[in-house]
């Protein structure tokens, strides 16, 4: 008998029709010994409807009272969830954040988890039950209720798996794995079967919306396999076939994975870049403009400082377009006139695109490979970052699917053997 938890995403639970296959395909696995712990989202489109009304109410709602209300939707899904599974003659139990506890820090809208009681949870295992976890949810030190953010269930589920050890955690989305690239710009990106924790973090953080960043971050470092798979199959199928279907993430790296130069091309078009013109190149000219924008909650991406001409350097760096407008205001009232910029030059018409794969650290030419093909394409590379499994470019957003296909070919990953290099 095995421990799993389950992950089920908002389409997943979108109607009642879908909820009750989310309750047969959960019935399967307790019938078969499991004991099953599920984590369900809000019901596709709820929570956005909740802020709705919020912000129909007030511009700006208070923080605290945004998350009274999100937590709403997540508790209603587990409550109907139990009720499809009562009905099937499952014994099932629904819970809170707040009542399991999950704890989490004070921070609104985005509060991180701490630790999870799981006495209550063990309990009801022990006694036959499934046990329902509302997701993206938690409770401070005070007693209020707080939300972990946009994708917030992912993280839930996998903190949930961490705690109790799970044998693994499983999340059901309406994707059936993690793909090479989106198959919606690149029509052959195939399915990977396993891919490591390293590969799915960076991934994830370069756009890449399967799971949620900070369950990746708790996977790994809790070690707890998480496998994605379709939610949309047929939820009788059987539990070897679905056992052996989606995508894999795990930090046991074989010599298959190694042979993989390159796992999967990530992208973000919610990328905006700022330059600042003949700013002075002493040192900390990078923490006077830096500095600031940190302490206004703006996050930096990619950074080049060009090299010294005359004693003066042109610095870049990327934003996320959302704090665009925030930061640029800034820098154009405060920073730049602090720091002696010529001129401040936005632009919001860029794109980041990104290999990624662990065999890069053990393969040389990977970036001349990549410079290459954009360059037969006619793309500029406006700025590079790398790490040690991953290069990123920024570029013209106009040529971003043109740059995704173009290395997805390069790197042989519409085939099944990788590329040579």
């Amino acid at each position: 008998m095995s421990l799993i938890v389950q992950k089920y995403g908002g389409t997943s639970m979108g109607s009642v029709e879908r909820i009750q296959n989310v309750a047969r395909r959960v019935a399967k696995w307790h019938a078969a010994g499991h004991q099953v712990v599920v984590v369900p989202s809000a019901m596709s489109g709820e929570t956005n409807r909740l802020l709705g009304l919020a912000k129909e109410l007030s511009p700006q709602p208070d923080t605290r009272e945004l998350d009274m209300l999100a937590s709403t939707g997540e508790q209603a899904s587990s409550a109907l969830l139990a009720m499809a599974l009562m009905a099937q003659g499952v014994a099932a139990r629904s819970y809170t954040g707040w009542q399991v506890p999950i704890r989490t820090d004070s921070s609104y809208t985005r509060a991180r988890i701490r630790s999870i009681d799981d006495v209550r949870i063990r309990t009801d295992l022990d006694a036959g039950r499934v046990v329902i976890v509302t997701g993206f949810q938690g409770v401070d030190d005070e007693g209020n209720i707080t939300t972990l953010g946009r994708g917030g269930s992912d993280t839930s589920a996998v903190a949930v798996a961490a705690a109790m050890q799970a044998d693994e955690c499983l999340i059901f989305t309406d994707v059936d794995g993690v793909y090479t690239t989106d198959p919606r710009v690149v029509a052959d990106a195939r399915r990977l079967n396993v891919v490591s924790f390293e590969e799915m973090l960076e991934l994830a953080s370069l756009g890449s919306k399967v799971l949620q960043i900070r369950s990746v971050e708790f996977a790994g470092k809790f070690k707890v396999p998480v496998r994605v798979l379709s939610s949309l199959t047929d939820p009788l199928i059987s539990l070897d076939e679905e056992m052996a279907s989606g995508t894999l993430i795990t930090f046991e790296e074989d010599r298959k994975m190694e042979s993989a130069v390159v796992s999967g091309i990530a992208f973000s078009r919610d990328e905006a870049k700022i330059t600042l013109l003949s700013v002075p190149d002493t040192p900390g000219v990078a923490y006077s403009i830096l500095g600031p924008v940190a302490a206004a909650n703006i996050d930096v991406d990619t950074i080049v400082q060009n090299q010294s001409v005359r004693g003066t350097t042109d610095f870049s760096f990327t934003v996320n377009r959302n704090d665009f407008a925030r930061a640029l205001e800034l820098l154009k009232n405060q920073v730049g006139p602090a720091v002696g910029a010529a001129d401040i030059v936005p632009d919001e018409n860029v794109c980041k695109v990104s290999i990624v794969g662990i065999g890069m650290r053990s393969h040389v030419g990977v970036a001349s490979l990549m410079f290459r093909t954009l360059s037969e394409e006619g793309i500029n590379i406006q700025m590079i970052s790398t790490s040690e499994i991953k290069t990123s470019v920024i570029i013209n957003d106009k040529y971003m699917e043109l740059a995704v296909r173009a290395l997805h070919k390069a790197f042989g990953l519409d085939q099944e053997t990788p590329a040579v290099i």
